[in-house]
């Protein structure tokens, strides 16, 4: 059986209301639909109305939150006098999108403004003293913060004691102590009454924006909803009615930067959706940040130049593709270092990007489902800095917390956390996590949770039901998109595409419905497909192809139950990467040990098969290699059966290629024995080859023939010189106990080697002859 990537929790279906029925039934919403729905916690007509056809009623008065009043007098007297602004914010697409709205705000009413984005290489995140003194030096007479400020006590401090007031807007974790700033906008604000907390950066300053102004800038909205997106906040409640009529904004208004940069991603403006900006549009805006100067993403999306627009567009673009370009590479690197029996991998290496390490942890935390840290060491090798992306069952800044004096710098959350430390502690903190694992009883080996929203049966995956689904966009933190399983499944025409086979596209079947599937990145696992009844999980999508719409699976994860065998005979398999975690490596001869190197852990040279069986035990062992044709075949069946495996990959290899080779023929045989008798002696160490090519015999058969002449006494073989024997006993060869062995391996090969899968399967776990 192959069991799934992660761990599947189904949500249990549960009995509607009769009056949340009715609703659904009025809303013409499908009752599967409404499931989702009910579990998400849309359970009233107000809900259900608010969720579909949200409005600007729906969002909260700005005034709401602390200090609203204050920071707005306070910016509306820098205007009225004449004072220098900046707004200082941060290198991300929440940070870009927050600053442009908060700039064009303070300019739309006559204000006098400026911006700074930090650079995260020169100036780290957040208010920076150096900056700060800078811009005071300058002339500036007030700061306003976007996405950033309730850690920034220092640079607030300095600036408070120059005179100079600091408004903080920010969404950020609160500290227990707040900077001594002039006014501190936040929506978790300690003394606020705010009803929504999860805004991102951009929402705050759209929400001093629209206090500012005294009304909703909806053309900011698109804005909005790119920094929401971007920032991974939770998409419910207000975010959701800010994305929504943020996308409709974007697919009507007319900002010129950001029309270009939708051109050259490919994104057809009248189609945007919330999977375009998180999947093309923000990347490319954090791209900036990522490698640099942040400051061309402001720029695009203030500019009224098209010229402009379309070079610094072009700019973005090249740095993306600079951007995923070190990712590939380093995430090459990473995996090349990890050691896939570790718990935990951390990866640290001398010259890697420090701006893109955490979508490397990212990348390689979920293909390995295990928590990972990716460092980059410093030219002097002094100090390791990078970012660590964990799983549900770990929280890795709880965890690394309790190591904090380690750290030179250290900050993060539950899933995620970034971190600075001298590369001596390296291992300590590798060894820290290992026992914090044992400590707290955490169990990573059942793989990361994975919600399944339904399960349903092929048939009842229709256009209509999927189509369906758009109400519930835009899709996000806390309102994902629905994961459905279909259990019990047949799986037809599976075959690796792509230019490097690496995606799998297939079909499932089920009671005469068909569903097209395709699985990206996962085309290493075709040969899983199709052996037993199998469960897939994945998100529903309408793949359109010249006009026709059909419906389709994203597949996210699946399970095979019931026992496999995989086929690795013959050069392309041997070429395939032999499974590592609890596998047992098992050989028959001793020179079969080189086909496995680097295997040492997991490897057994069989002599017995108790001893065999009760290391299958002991080590929990849950899938078996057999590397090399055994000389009892039924050795494979006993081994599999009673050590309880039901995964095995097979590639009895051949040294002697016996099946092959065969067993000589009576002329080869004679001709041998002709050739004997006219030679004195015949040295085969070093003339084999020379008498193989004489007699026309395959170099591995004629050995075997020598060996033959040698049980039955018609030669001698002395320090590796062959000398015939003087009138030896006649004797047929079928006497000779090498030949009896060599037409039972003979057989053996035949079956094992140039028998189908299926044939094999069905003998290797079938009860007879055990």
């Amino acid at each position: 059986m192959k069991k799934a990537k992660y761990t599947w929790q189904l949500r249990e279906k549960t009995e509607l209301p009769k009056e949340f029925s009715e609703i659904l039934t009025n809303e013409s919403i499908n009752p599967l639909l409404g499931q989702i729905l009910w579990h998400r916690g849309i359970q009233s007509r107000e809900a259900v109305e608010t969720f579909l056809r949200p409005t600007v009623d729906n969002l909260y008065d700005p005034f709401l939150m602390y200090d609203m009043d204050k920071a707005v007098a306070r910016i509306q007297e820098a205007i009225a006098q004449g004072e220098k602004i900046l707004v200082y914010g941060d290198y991300d697409a929440d940070g870009i999108t927050s600053t442009t709205v908060m700039k064009e705000a303070i300019e739309l009413i006559g204000g006098e403004v400026e911006y700074f984005l930090p650079n995260r290489f020169v100036h780290g995140y957040g208010p920076n003293v150096t900056v700060f003194k800078e811009q005071i030096e300058n002339g500036v007479q007030l700061i306003v913060t976007v996405d950033n400020g309730v850690a920034g006590h220092e640079a607030i401090q300095y600036a408070t004691e120059q005179g100079i007031d600091v408004i903080v807007t920010d969404h950020h974790e609160l500290p227990p102590e707040l900077p001594n700033a002039f006014a501190i906008i936040h929506p978790k604000h300690p003394k606020g009454q705010y009803p929504f907390g999860d805004l991102a950066g951009v929402g705050v300053a759209f929400k001093v924006a629209t206090a500012l102004l005294g009304e909703l800038p909806a053309e900011f909205l698109d804005l909005v909803a790119i920094g929401t997106i971007a920032d991974l906040v939770s998409l419910t409640d207000e975010n959701r009615v800010l994305v929504k009529m943020g996308l409709e904004i974007i697919r009507t208004g007319e900002r010129i930067g950001l029309d270009m940069l939708l051109h050259l991603a490919e994104v057809k403006k009248e189609a945007i959706s919330e999977e375009n900006i998180g999947f093309s549009i923000g990347p490319r805006l954090n791209a900036l940040g990522r490698l640099g100067d942040a400051s061309p993403g402001v720029e695009l999306m203030t500019t009224f130049d098209e010229e402009e627009a379309e070079k610094i567009a072009k700019y973005i673009n090249n740095q993306n593709d600079e951007r995923k370009e070190i990712v590939a590479s380093i995430t090459k690197e990473a995996f090349e270092l990890i050691d896939p029996t570790a718990q935990i991998h951390v990866i640290a290496k001398k010259g890697w990007h420090e701006g893109v390490l955490g979508i490397v942890a990212g990348r390689i935390m979920q293909d390995t489902g295990k928590p990972t840290i990716v460092l980059t060491i410093d030219e002097k090798e002094e100090f390791a800095k990078g970012s660590g992306r964990s799983v549900a069952a770990l929280n890795l800044f709880e965890a690394l917390s309790e190591i904090r004096e380690e750290f030179t710098h250290f900050g993060g959350h539950h899933m995620a956390a970034g971190m600075t430390l001298p590369v001596e502690n390296l291992s300590k903190m590798n060894q820290h996590l290992i026992d914090y694992l044992e400590k707290n009883q955490i169990d990573l080996s059942q793989g990361q949770e994975l919600l399944i929203d339904e399960s349903l049966n092929v048939s009842e995956a229709t256009l209509s039901f999927i189509d369906q689904l758009k109400i519930l966009t835009p899709f996000g933190t806390d309102n994902p998109v629905p994961n459905f399983l279909f259990e019990n499944v047949s799986i037809e025409q599976s075959r690796q595409i792509g230019a490097d086979k690496s995606h799998l596209k297939f079909e499932l079947s089920q009671d005469g419905a068909k569903l097209d599937a395709i699985a990206f990145q996962m085309g290493n696992q075709a040969d899983e497909l199709g052996q037993g009844m199998t469960s897939v999980s994945g998100q529903l999508s309408i793949n359109e192809w010249n006009g026709n719409k059909k419906p389709q699976l994203m597949v996210n994860d699946f399970s095979v139950e019931g026992v496999q065998l995989f086929d690795l005979r013959g050069k392309n398999g041997r070429q395939r990467e032999i499974p590592i975690q609890n596998t047992l490596c098992v050989y028959f001869h001793e020179e079969s040990h080189k086909l496995i190197e680097g295997h040492q852990d997991n490897q057994l040279l069989f002599k017995d098969l108790d001893e065999a069986v009760e290391l299958i035990k002991n080590k929990d062992i849950q899938q078996l290699v057999f590397v090399d044709c055994p000389d009892d075949v039924q050795v494979l069946k006993q081994i599999t059966q009673r050590g309880g495996i039901e995964r095995v990959y097979l590639m009895v290899n051949s040294q002697e290629e016996a099946y092959l080779n065969g067993a000589g023929t009576r002329e080869q045989f004679a001709q041998l024995y002709k050739f004997v008798q006219q030679q004195e002696q015949v040295d085969v160490r070093y003339k084999l080859n020379v008498v193989a090519q004489h007699l026309n015999i395959q170099e591995k058969l004629l050995i075997f023939m020598i060996q033959v002449f040698f049980d039955l006494g018609f030669v001698t073989i002395d320090n590796g010189v062959l000398r015939k024997v003087e009138n030896p006993e006649n004797h047929p060869l079928t006497e000779s106990k090498v030949y009896q062995t060599r037409l039972k391996k003979i057989k053996i090969e035949e079956f094992l080697l140039y028998s189908d899968r299926e044939t094999l399967q069905q003998w290797l776990w079938n009860e007879e002859d055990v």
